[in-house]
């Protein structure tokens, strides 16, 4: 689906939302000063509720949105969703911190070997440095020669 026309059709459901809200706060007027003798505004303005009701579901089914039932629920409960969203990202950054941690961990563990292993085998060391060495070199050389598309492919530079 076109992303413009996705969004056309969520600003309308939005639009719709708004429209049912002012709507509801008009009903609750009519409701608290009701009397016998407005009774058919009071109809009109359920009428026009019930009327928008509908066409914000018609609308809405042209969108696809999926909200997580941890949203829903924290909404259920009274709570601001945005909770969720901040729980989210807590998360992550623990998470983040935990891996980084692993890796810094091998990073150690990687030199630690190496240095080992250099004490024991220096000549071997040496070429495994010269390997790795050229194997970045060349790892670079061909990531200059990629092009970055707009979709995240990598096109390649054909060479003449």
């Amino acid at each position: 689906m076109d992303p413009s026309a996705a969004k056309e059709d969520l600003n309308q459901v939005i639009n719709s939302i708004q429209k049912t809200l002012g709507l509801l706060h008009q009903l609750h007027l009519t409701i608290s000063s009701f009397t016998p003798a407005n009774k058919h505004h009071l109809l009109n303005r359920i009428n026009s509720l019930v009327s928008e009701l509908d066409s914000m579901a018609k609308l809405s089914e042209k969108c696809n949105i999926q909200v997580p039932m941890e949203v829903l629920n924290l909404i259920d409960d009274g709570k601001n969703p945005d909770e969720f969203t901040r729980d989210v990202l807590n998360s992550c950054v623990a998470r983040n911190q935990v891996t980084k941690g692993k890796t810094d961990a091998f990073k150690d563990l990687r030199k630690h070997i190496l240095e080992e292993l250099e004490q024991t085998f220096p000549d071997e060391v040496d070429m495994y440095r010269e390997i790795r060495a050229t194997s970045a070199a060349e790892t670079k050389r061909l990531a200059q020669s990629q092009t970055v598309l707009p979709n995240g492919d990598a096109k390649v530079k054909s060479e003449l």
